[in-house]
């Protein structure tokens, strides 16, 4: 019988979060003993969650359902987040968030396209599902890179950062950067983890960049939310810049992300000197008809 993805993905999720809580930070009292790996034993969260070790291990083996008491304990046992513990209801369909098909690439919704064009000093992208880069700005283009010139179906901000140079060079942090898009990445597949685009996506990265093989079993999930970018730009220098994100409301799983610098600041400024080097198309968007 084929098993639920959902399911398999919410074990190996535990599994991947008991791994990496140490007994000192989940409570438990050193006693001295010497362990072969740093994290949980089974029969150690199953006890604090006050559930069977059985029990526990089918559930990290996705073979049975939990109900939301014994997730809401197992949250608080493993010390998982707000996002990590919505991440592991939405997984067990305890959430209104609704499995939804991706065969057919999103398309950007017209109101926030409108808004990209009003952009002039702010880099600005639309994300969709699996992190799918479907609308950018002129500005977005110049600091970043020309999106316009990499084929549709490959328009993913995740194989972006893996796959191009000049993104690598680009974030002076690119290590950071990159687990943190990879969070996302697995944050937004909570809805459908069976996904094909997203299974082939994984294979792919998996296959190209160690890295990515390695961060990707670590099942790190994170919304995306407000934060500093350290970019080293080649025309502009360095730069640090506030990033923000909104949702659209007609269509809540694509997002308008914004980088932006406080006014009168030397990034602000710098911002302004590589605005005066973008020739302006004539719809007002530079490469956006995605």
């Amino acid at each position: 019988m084929r098993r639920d993805p959902s399911l398999e993905e919410l074990g190996a999720f535990l599994k991947a979060r008991r791994a990496q809580l140490s007994p000192d930070k989940a409570g438990l009292p050193d006693n001295g003993e010497l362990r072969r790996v740093p994290g949980l034993r089974r029969e150690e969260v199953a006890q604090m969650a006050a559930i069977s070790t059985d029990y526990y291990t089918r559930l990290e083996q996705g073979r049975v359902q939990a109900s939301t008491a014994v997730l809401d304990v197992l949250a608080q046992v493993l010390r998982l987040d707000g996002d990590q513990r919505e991440y592991l209801l939405t997984l067990a369909g305890k959430t209104a968030s609704p499995i939804v098909s991706r065969s057919v690439r999103q398309r950007v919704q017209p109101q926030m396209r409108h808004l990209l064009e009003d952009l002039s000093l702010t880099a600005g992208f639309v994300i969709g599902h699996n992190t799918d880069l479907l609308a950018w700005n002129a500005m977005a283009a110049a600091l970043v890179m020309d999106f316009g010139q990499v084929p549709e179906e490959q328009r993913n901000y995740v194989r972006l950062v893996f796959t191009e140079p000049a993104i690598r060079v680009l974030y002076r942090d690119w290590e950071d950067m990159a687990r943190l898009a990879l969070s996302h990445l697995r944050m937004d597949s909570r809805r459908n983890p069976d996904d094909p685009r997203l299974t082939a996506l994984v294979e792919e990265l998996s296959a190209l960049d160690a890295h990515f093989r390695l961060w990707w079993t670590s099942h790190d999930v994170a919304v995306r939310a407000g934060g500093t970018r350290l970019l080293r730009h080649p025309v502009v220098g360095d730069l640090a810049l506030e990033r923000s994100t909104f949702m659209c409301a007609e269509d809540p799983e694509q997002q308008l992300v914004v980088w932006t610098a406080e006014p009168g600041s030397p990034a602000h400024e710098a911002l302004r000197s590589l605005a005066s080097t973008i020739e302006r198309t004539p719809e007002g968007l530079d490469g956006a008809a995605v």
